[in-house]
């Protein structure tokens, strides 16, 4: 059965041209050992470029080989939250229409998801009518926190507002996570293995506790990487929640009743790992996503993992591509 891709990521050089030009404080790009261009955040490198990121001819290849009918198109990390003013609109605009042109021209084969720049909140709901009502775009991509800021921060509530109200559907994408100089992440790349994980961990955790989802239950929140480690701790969150005061003051149900609410993608290297987050959410809270065409990005690998689950092959089916194509109104 075709697949439907919700986890992917695409690149223009406008954008890294923008991003050397005005990010390199922030974002410095280096080379690495194999000659490949590295994204940098703080000495840790977390990030590599890669052809089939700028090349559409490449990738739809690629989706032939592995049987992908359609991918949802999202610029990744570090995204436009870098920049500040006038060109944080630029770099959006920028991204948003290279989305929006290269769906276009595969209109069967490709959608996008927009990117917004939460560092400027008013941009940010500006940006986001844009890329929905004019572009077309099927969903937005956030990034678990903004520059160090957590989601749950009471800024970013008029935003949760406006997905509510478009019930709009969202890919929650790992970033550098805040403290990585003091947790030596800038070595081993302990970014992308373990800091990414940290990062959605503690992005949604977060956001349940502080009733982000009790306020805005309307709009599906896709985790990415398998809901990181929330499946593996779903029972620990629950165990706080119901013997520390702190843990239950603003919501109330456990957390796992959330958890089992939200979306998570299969982007995991491991068939166990896939099996925890469909014990945790069921069927059809799960959506086949690759990462492609990052280094470690994995289209045949993850389509495998779904074809190996002991589960019937109706929901197997819902995973490949039913569930997006409903909550993506495809």
């Amino acid at each position: 059965m075709p697949l439907i891709d919700v986890h992917n990521h695409i690149l223009s050089r406008a954008f890294t041209d923008l991003l050397a030009a005005h990010g390199g404080h922030r974002y410095p790009l280096k080379q690495d050992a194999e000659g490949r261009t590295v994204v940098m955040r703080k000495g840790a490198r977390f990030m590599t470029f890669t052809e089939p990121m700028f090349d559409p001819q490449i990738r739809l290849r690629a989706m032939d080989e592995v049987g992908v009918a359609m991918q949802l198109l999202s610029y990744t990390c570090p995204n436009c939250y870098w920049a500040d003013g006038k060109v944080a609109e630029e770099v959006a605009r920028v991204m948003n229409d290279h989305v929006a042109e290269v769906c276009g021209r595969w209109p069967d084969r490709f959608r996008g998801l927009a990117s917004v720049p939460l560092q400027d909140v008013h941009l940010a709901l500006k940006e986001l009518d844009r890329a929905i009502d004019q572009l077309g775009m099927v969903g937005l991509i956030v990034l678990a926190n903004v520059n160090e800021t957590p989601l749950d921060d009471p800024r970013f509530e008029p935003v949760w507002a406006a997905l509510n109200e478009r019930q709009l559907p969202v890919l929650l994408h790992p970033t550098v996570p805040p403290g990585v100089e003091l947790l030596g992440m800038d070595q081993y790349a302990l970014v992308p293995s373990v800091g990414f994980m940290i990062d959605t961990t503690l992005a949604v955790a977060r956001m349940i506790y502080a009733g982000v989802f009790e306020r805005y239950p309307g709009w599906p929140l896709i985790v990415s990487h398998a809901g990181a480690t929330l499946p593996f701790i779903a029972g620990r969150l629950d165990q706080c929640h119901r013997f520390i005061p702190d843990a239950r003051a603003r919501i109330s149900k456990p957390p796992s009743d959330y958890l089992q609410r939200l979306y998570y993608d299969t982007v995991t290297y491991d068939a166990e790992a896939l099996l925890l987050a469909y014990k945790l959410a069921g069927p059809r809270q799960l959506l086949y996503g690759s990462d492609y065409p990052h280094t470690i990005g994995d289209m045949p690998g993850c389509a495998a993992r779904i074809d190996a689950l002991p589960i019937p092959e109706a929901e197997k089916a819902m995973i490949r591509s039913g569930n997006a194509r409903r909550i993506f109104k495809l």
